[in-house]
C-alpha cells in the first residue's frame, strides 16, 4: 500500500528502488502539468496523451540519471518538450507516406452526437486556439507553454529551455503578439 503522500525526493528515492508507489507519486504530482504542456504543444488531446505517456517511460527509464537537486518538474518537462520534437519529426515522416483524403472530404457527415450550440462554437474556439498555439515555432511556443499555461517562473523555463531570462521573456512576448496577430484575421 502506497503512503498517502511521499515528497518529491522520498519518490525519487521509492522509484529508483523499484517500488510502484514512488512512480505513482511522481506520475500523480506531474502528469497534468506534463499533459498541459504537451498538449499545447501539440494541438492534439489524443497525440498528447501518447506523449505524455511516451514522456513518463522514458523519464522512468532514465531516473538513475536524474539530478535531485534539480526541480523534478523541469527535469520531467524537458523530457517531454522531447519528445514532442521526436513526435513532430515522425509525423513529418509519417505525413509524406500517408495517402489517406484530407479531412474535408469527410465534413459532409453528420455527427451523431446532439450539443448545444453554443458547446459547439466554444469547442471550435478552443480547438482553434490550440491549434494556433501548436503552430507558433518552437522557440515561441515553449516558453509561453511553460510560463503562461503552466505558470512556470520564467528564471526556471530558462533552465529548461537552457536560454536566458531575457530571452524567455522576448520570446513570450513574441508569442502573444503572434497570437494576437492571428485572432485578428
Amino acid at each position: 500500500m502506497a503512503p498517502p503522500e511521499l515528497d518529491e525526493t522520498a519518490a525519487v528515492a521509492a522509484a529508483l528502488a523499484g517500488r510502484q508507489a514512488g512512480f505513482s507519486a511522481l506520475m500523480d504530482a506531474h502528469r497534468d502539468a506534463v499533459f498541459r504542456m504537451v498538449r499545447g504543444h501539440l494541438g492534439n488531446e489524443a497525440d498528447a496523451l501518447d506523449v505524455t505517456q511516451e514522456s513518463f517511460v522514458a523519464a522512468f527509464l532514465a531516473l538513475p540519471r536524474y539530478d535531485p537537486a534539480r526541480p523534478f518538474r523541469g527535469w520531467i518537462l524537458r523530457i517531454a518538450l522531447n519528445k514532442c520534437h521526436d513526435w513532430a519529426r515522425r509525423r513529418k515522416v509519417r505525413r509524406f507516406f500517408a495517402f489517406a483524403l484530407p479531412m474535408e472530404h469527410a465534413a459532409h457527415i453528420a455527427d451523431a452526437g446532439h450539443d448545444p450550440e453554443q458547446a459547439l462554437a466554444s469547442r471550435h474556439e478552443v480547438a482553434r486556439i490550440h491549434a494556433a498555439i501548436a503552430a507558433l515555432p518552437d522557440a515561441l511556443k515553449e516558453p509561453l507553454l511553460l510560463c503562461a499555461l503552466e505558470g512556470m517562473p520564467q528564471d526556471e523555463a530558462a533552465a529548461i529551455l537552457r536560454i536566458s531570462r531575457k530571452a524567455v521573456e522576448t520570446r513570450i512576448y513574441r508569442a502573444r503578439q503572434k497570437l494576437a496577430h492571428l485572432a485578428e484575421q
